[in-house]
């Protein structure tokens, strides 16, 4: 099996280094991710200038731009063969609700489904620093096991990718896996306005707080009471349901 495994943290991260030591166990990996952090680049691409691919192993690249343009290049130009998967991640950081809407994370998984290539992203609900990485270690195994079952999955689902959320806990206290859906989250007091040195307006996007919300059986409520999440996630953002009660809504021209 070959698996093709990129991030939006950087070639450097440490998460990107987790998700190889998890992943090498199950086949031929891999890597091209970018020169640097990408976070919140989401499904962009890079049109207004050259892509410098740079090769640092037998199978290891990286590449000036995002996570998307890394997984197209890898799949159309610098792998011999089309990956069985995509694996990307493991974000330092989670990504669920409207999460996925920004992650690179996600996105470069989005990328690898787009081109006809199973897919999975892998997120971490906690820091990730380079001088306590232990937490983050712990679940290396865990999540080995986890990628075993779901690439040998008698049919992997159909034009899909799956978003995986690991609980910032001991890999002993994981209380098991559930299938999830995307919950909801309300940032306040995201934006700091500040002044520059010449006294004009800018503002510092981040911090502030967040609410979520959900059923039961959402991403983060699984992620909160020590299970790891998996959600299922597809290109087709249509809302089904307004189509199908349209007459209530809909008034043709």
């Amino acid at each position: 099996m070959r698996l093709l495994l990129s991030n939006d943290d950087g070639i450097l991260a440490r998460g990107l280094e987790t998700l190889e030591k998890a992943a090498r166990p199950l086949g031929d990996v891999w890597v091209v991710a970018p020169d640097r952090e990408q976070s919140a680049t989401s499904h962009s691409l890079t049109l207004h200038h050259p892509l410098r691919p740079v090769q640092l192993g037998a199978q290891r690249w990286q590449v000036d731009g995002t996570p998307t343009d890394c997984v197209m290049l890898a799949i159309e130009a610098l792998l011999p063969e089309r990956p069985d998967f995509v694996l990307s991640g493991i974000n330092h950081g989670p990504n669920m609700g409207e999460d996925v809407l920004y992650s690179g994370t996600v996105a470069a998984a989005m990328e690898g489904l787009a081109l006809g290539v199973p897919s999975i992203a892998v997120s971490f609900a906690g820091r990730v620093l380079r001088s306590d990485d232990t937490l983050l270690e712990d679940h290396v195994d865990a999540l080995s096991r986890l990628l075993k079952h779901l690439t040998a999955l008698p049919q992997f689902p159909a034009d899909t990718l799956l978003n995986v959320n690991i609980p910032a806990i001991p890999a002993k206290e994981l209380k098991g896996v559930r299938l999830t859906r995307l919950g909801r989250r309300v940032f306040s007091d995201s934006l700091t306005p500040m002044k520059d040195p010449w006294g004009r307006d800018i503002f510092w996007i981040g911090g502030g707080s967040v609410a979520w919300s959900g059923s039961d059986d959402s991403d983060f409520r699984a992620v909160k009471e020590g299970y790891i999440s998996v959600t299922p996630l597809h290109l087709d953002l249509t809302a089904k349901d307004r189509l199908d009660d349209a007459e209530r809504w809909w008034q043709p021209l």
